[in-house]
């Protein structure tokens, strides 16, 4: 680390979903994770605001309007708070066109204070009604602050590309993987899959493992434990009907305990991936040992090794994928030595101490600068 280290004083907000946010998802969960990073790293962390700034339909005027104003009334309420003693910096997770930070950048530029940006992203494709304005507030925010920290290569070219003059560098995604330390108990052809259930992308993948169920060898022994929920539950298990009877198991919502323990019993996880941006799932169950499953797609390749740690097949070949999963479920050599390998990449690449560690060091750079 950075010598001297100084304990900073840090404002985290994430403007898509509070790590608070009664729901589950993957940005809860990575929210969650950047606040335990950085109080590992010995870092006083205090949540600025839990303000969702999120449209999803670029023609709603009047939720954008509304989105101001709210947002407004945030940044006057913070501010009489940092009167007598402002943070260090702010560091907003997650800001893109449909949920940018209205907060952070007007309230560093008054103080000086230094401003920090995780995962941000920019897409000139989305530049359609609000959208675009509400992108351009990205864009400036990525513009003005003094680190953007990318979690894939794909944002970090994405942002360079809209923004060549942002300061930017790569920080791998990564999760707490200790839950997920028990020695693995693969059961044969036991295949997890765990994910919510809404509509978009989670859907499609859904589809598309279906799809590529229905193509494995009928002698094949497997089956399939599902761990997730959400609106699109019937919907999901619709795809699934054609299916042979007792090969799937829908175990519901699950904590992250009773996921760790479900993932030790099993041979691989597999999950197509449609538009993830990286997958902190698939995090999970290397570092419990399981080989992955998924489509080379996205930014999927960012955390799963092709050949080492699992096997990525070409976007929307079912067929490719049902080989792939036939190949490992038949080879227990080859199983076994991916399980090692992925337990081993995600916590030499992928863990809560190492980000902890180069989240501070980071910093201590950007805070020095000042």
């Amino acid at each position: 680390m950075s010598s001297p280290t100084r304990r900073l004083r840090i404002a985290f907000y994430a403007p898509l979903k509070a790590p608070t946010h009664p729901v589950p998802s993957g940005d809860r969960l990575m929210a969650q994770l950047l606040m335990r990073a950085l109080t590992l790293a010995g870092h006083q962390v205090d949540l600025a605001s839990d303000l969702r700034a999120y449209l999803g339909d670029p023609q709603d005027h009047n939720g954008w309007a509304k989105l101001r104003a709210d947002a407004a009334a945030e940044t006057a309420r913070i501010g009489a708070l940092w009167a007598d003693s402002p943070p260090d910096l702010w560091l907003c997770y997650h800001p893109y066109y449909k949920s940018p930070d209205l907060i952070g950048p007007e309230l560093c530029t008054r103080f000086a204070r230094r401003y920090v940006t995780v995962e941000a992203s920019l897409s000139a494709r989305r530049n359609i009604g609000i959208w675009a304005e509400m992108q351009g507030r990205v864009e400036a925010a990525v513009q003005q602050a003094n680190l953007n920290l990318c979690l894939t290569a794909r944002d970090l070219a994405g942002l360079q590309d809209a923004a060549p003059a942002a300061r930017c560098t790569k920080l791998p995604p990564f999760i707490e993987t200790e839950p997920f330390s028990a020695p693995p108990n693969p059961q044969p052809g036991h295949l997890m899959t765990v994910a919510m259930m809404r509509s978009g992308d989670k859907t499609d993948s859904y589809r598309r493992l279906a799809a590529t169920l229905a193509l494995l060898p009928c002698a094949l022994n497997w089956h399939l434990s599902v761990i997730g929920d959400g609106p699109q539950r019937a919907e999901v298990q619709a795809l699934f009907a054609s299916l042979p009877s007792g090969r799937i198991t829908w175990l519901g919502q699950r904590t992250r305990n009773e996921i760790a323990a479900s993932l030790a019993n099993a041979s691989l996880y597999v999950w197509p991936g449609c538009g993830e941006a990286y997958g902190l799932a698939y995090l999970e169950a290397q570092a419990a040992g399981v080989p992955v499953i998924a489509q080379r797609i996205a930014g999927v390749p960012e955390v799963v090794a092709d050949g080492e740690t699992g096997l990525l097949t070409p976007p929307g070949d079912d067929a490719a994928a049902a080989a792939a999963i036939t190949r490992l479920l038949t080879d227990p050599t080859l199983q076994a030595t991916m399980a090692q390998a992925a337990r081993h990449r995600t916590l030499q690449d992928h863990s809560l101490q190492g980000a902890a560690q180069r989240l501070n060091n980071l910093l201590q750079t950007v805070v020095e600068a000042q």
